[in-house]
């Protein structure tokens, strides 16, 4: 498997960023403060990278096993735990990642006649054409699809009081329909629940449910004051990141005792950037299909790239647990005695979407006449 930052499920890779909602005072204001904090993120990135000023790490683990991580989270030292996840926690939901061979979006793209596959996340090309990614919006839509184990991990982790915060690269929504409040979230690279109107002095606000009816009606989304096109806030390429990102990382990787990171592929700035934020005694924990963030000496002197360490002779803090992200989250339930806490919360909430679901699609057949013989 190659990358696994899906789109549908992922946001859309890149530095980017939704654009403000707010006025267009407001919005130069935010752009200042997301400057200033994007400038101290990458000057504390590469103090940390370069070890200014660092004592010699504590190794907290006994041992550098999933066993290891699931002592250290059952202990007084583990109470802050910030998940970072990617494409990977959402592929068994059915939404494909971006770069797998013959399944990734962008082995997928052919029938969109677009210049190359990156093309359909870029806000210049979708300035110009927008119609390629409202029809591959309306295949990855949110809403149908269910949040997999690996986002009802998370939840747990939260109603036990360990989740202090999850930065997550997907775009699907579904770390909030699993349970997880916005304040627990930082979506690094937007969302679809809300949109906005793409003329700067407009900037018109429309929620979910407007979208959706414009994308399934395979209409391009037009602002009902203006007729610009209306965007997602997801961050296309050529966008910022919001400033959200860089505000609560220099809050919450300050505190942070464990770092658990699934399904990302790591290759994508400044997010992937994140796993050289936490102290140096922190351990870090991926759940992956293969092992990543390993980068090498100019990206890490650059500030980008982990710098994780897995299997040398130095290594202290980092466990790879690898093969597919809902069973490596099952094995670390089981190991911390929550599996059948786990696979309920699962068979609950699924049953409960499917019963919303059948709801809403009884509701939608009343009324209608049936046809004539």
């Amino acid at each position: 498997m190659a990358e696994q930052d899906a789109p549908g499920a992922r946001g859309v890779e890149a530095e980017r960023g939704a654009e403000s909602p707010a006025s267009d005072s407001d919005a130069d204001s935010d752009a200042g403060a997301s400057g200033e904090s994007e400038m101290e993120f990458l000057r504390n990135l590469l103090s940390r990278t370069l070890g200014l000023g660092s004592e010699k790490p504590e190794k907290v683990l006994d041992e550098l096993t999933l066993e290891g991580v699931s002592r250290f989270m059952q202990s007084e030292k583990c109470r802050n735990v910030v998940c970072m996840v990617g494409a990977g926690i959402s592929t068994s939901a059915g939404i494909p990642d971006f770069r797998s061979p013959g399944t990734g979006l962008y082995a997928n793209l052919q029938s969109y006649n677009l210049p190359y596959p990156e093309a359909i996340f870029e806000i210049n090309f979708f300035k110009q054409h927008p119609e390629p990614f409202f029809a591959l919006a309306k295949e990855l839509y949110p809403g149908q699809f269910k949040p997999t184990a690996c986002h009802y991990f998370m939840r747990l982790l939260k109603e036990k009081g360990l989740l202090l915060r999850c930065y997550t690269q997907n775009i699907d929504t579904l770390e909030r329909v699993a349970g997880l409040e916005p304040d627990e979230l930082v979506e690094a690279h937007g969302t679809f629940f809300t949109s906005h109107c793409l003329r700067s002095s407009c900037r018109q606000q429309y929620g979910l449910d407007w979208m959706k009816e414009k994308i399934f009606s395979s209409l391009v989304p037009k602002c009902e004051k203006c007729q610009s096109v209306v965007k997602p806030d997801i961050v296309f390429f050529g966008e910022s990141l919001p400033s959200r990102f860089f505000t609560l990382l220099q809050l919450d990787f300050q505190k942070v005792d464990l770092l658990l990171i699934m399904g990302t592929s790591l290759q994508v700035q400044p997010f992937a950037s994140l796993v050289g934020r936490v102290p140096s005694s922190t351990p870090r924990l991926l759940i992956n299909k293969e092992k990543t963030g390993q980068s090498d000496t100019f990206m890490s002197l650059m500030g980008f790239g982990g710098g994780m360490d897995f299997d040398s002779d130095k290594a202290y803090r980092d466990v790879a647990w690898l093969g597919d992200c809902d069973e490596g989250c099952l094995a670390l339930a089981e190991l911390l005695g929550w599996k059948k806490e786990l696979e309920e919360l699962v068979r609950r909430e699924h049953a409960a979407i499917d019963a919303r679901g059948g709801k809403a699609r009884r509701r939608g057949g009343e009324g209608q006449r049936p046809g004539r013989v």
